[in-house]
């Protein structure tokens, strides 16, 4: 791919001898190439060395028996959930929320940094470059939860995207939280505007972004979500909710709103190419549609709804309709692996259960739900995503001769097939983020004390409550 313009004081650096998955419209590949990366911007990607003569070339990274790819993109999440983690191991959705949401009303800032904390080592040191967090639950006097999340994510060096969420349907209203877990519509709407005044960046290499996030039809109002939809498109910032997860969330539409999730999120205004939902997994052909005609995004968390035995997303009929789909974690009490290589791998698993068998997914396919897919689903497919000059420099260099993946002749099937790869480098802007797989913007032996200490904290509150 031809190199774009970079001045020429601006720093490189070069990596070489390294097979190469650019994820781009052809997705194009390397068996042995380079990419070359000036301040925080991919300048050059293509076969054989680096070109001669580059200035300014701090580092020159041989990378033999390694794929290149960009880095991994988390397009769901719940962070504050690492601090419950392995609790309700044998629920349904439905009843999973109702056993945790006494727990969860009562987390404050303390737990919630050092479970954002938790949660975006545990993803950057497995490759994802762009994180983002669903976080919906805000106690009265329990700080500046909004804060401590980003704040968190600024010192790990990820790239992020607040979903700010909010709840204000409560048992008394016929949904599933606590009444003391709630917020008030006027609260809800006036935190969600307040986060994107003071966080919320545009610019195309931002590292911060904010979304408008009311949580699902179970536990918001439709004024909630009408309203919700007006502020977010009046802010100019993106949208995410929870869609058709269970068989159960789409009974309780049709008993509350006398329609099915996809037409009640349509009728409230709730979807366009500004909207990305997650799970989708109860989707029929008119969905299916729907999501397709308005350009609406899905994030497919694999591994979650295996475990709260959700179903299986139709994600090859969504990808055939032209739908942008691309792969969350999910909240870590519903995962408890809390990092995305499990996904691709479980993408393409369990979606081969499903009635496409083992036409539904292919490696290729589940790495571009994991990069291309999640910047799409973001709305930052121009800026990350792909391997591709003049694009952001989020990359990873995965090894791959080391015994877990040394017989596997394509790289990319081992990367998806295989155990998780470990990472030599990955960049975030340009910056290095994990060196010879270990995070180091962060102490990891530190974070996981400060979880177990927060997360024992709020064990004894809940337990004294």
């Amino acid at each position: 791919m031809a190199a774009s313009a970079a001045p020429e004081h601006v720093e490189r650096i070069v990596i070489e001898n390294c097979s190469i998955a650019t994820v781009d419209a052809d997705d194009t590949e390397y068996a042995s190439g380079h990419v070359v990366v000036a301040g925080n911007r991919i300048e050059s990607v293509g076969a054989g060395r680096a070109p001669e003569g580059l200035a300014n070339v701090v580092r020159r990274i041989d990378g033999t028996g390694h794929l290149v790819t960009p880095g991994l993109i988390n397009t769901h999440h719940h962070f504050y959930q690492w601090i419950t983690r392995g609790l309700a191991t044998d629920h349904n959705l439905f009843d999973w929320l109702v056993a945790l949401y006494p727990t969860w009303a009562r987390i404050d800032e303390p737990m919630v940094r050092a479970a954002a904390q938790g949660s975006l080592a545990m993803m950057a040191r497995g490759g994802v470059t762009t994180a983002m967090d669903h976080h919906y639950v805000y106690p009265q006097g329990s700080g500046d939860l909004s804060g401590a999340i980003i704040g968190a994510a600024r010192d790990m060096g990820v790239r992020f995207t607040l979903a700010r969420g909010s709840m204000d349907r409560s048992v008394k209203d016929g949904g599933l939280p606590p009444d003391f877990a709630v917020e008030t519509l006027e609260g809800a709407l006036a935190g969600t505007e307040a986060t994107i005044d003071a966080h919320h960046d545009a610019s195309f290499d931002a590292m911060t972004q904010v979304a408008a996030a009311p949580c699902s039809p179970f536990s918001i109002s439709t004024e909630l979500l009408r309203q919700g939809a007006e502020l977010a498109r009046r802010k100019g910032v993106r949208m995410h909710t929870h869609g058709s997860e269970t068989v159960e969330e789409e009974k309780f539409c049709h008993e509350l709103f006398w329609m099915g999730p996809t037409d009640y999120f349509e009728s409230t205004g709730w979807l366009g190419e500004d909207v990305w939902m997650a799970h989708c997994v109860h989707m029929n052909d008119s969905d299916i549609a729907a999501f397709a005609r308005t350009g609406t995004g899905v994030a497919h968390c694999p591994s979650s709804n295996a475990r709260l035995a959700a179903g299986i997303a139709r994600v090859p009929d969504m990808l055939a309709a032209g739908v942008p789909v691309g792969l969350g974690v999910d909240g870590t009490a519903s995962n408890e692996s809390g990092e995305l290589h499990t996904e691709l791998r479980n993408a393409l698993l369990i979606n081969r259960l499903g009635a496409h068998r083992e036409k539904a997914l292919n490696a290729r396919q589940a790495l571009r739900l994991g990069t291309y897919g999640g910047a799409q689903v973001l709305g930052r497919a121009g800026q990350i995503g792909s391997l591709e000059p003049g694009k952001l420099a989020d990359l990873v260099l995965w090894k791959l001769d080391t015994l877990a993946h040394a017989s596997i002749a394509d790289p990319v099937t081992a990367l998806v097939f295989g155990a998780a790869a470990p990472v030599t480098l990955s960049l975030v802007n340009g910056r290095p983020v994990v060196e010879d797989n270990h995070l180091i913007t962060a102490d990891e032996d530190a974070i996981a004390r400060a979880t177990r200490d927060e997360a024992r904290r709020l064990a004894q509150i809940a337990a004294g409550a």
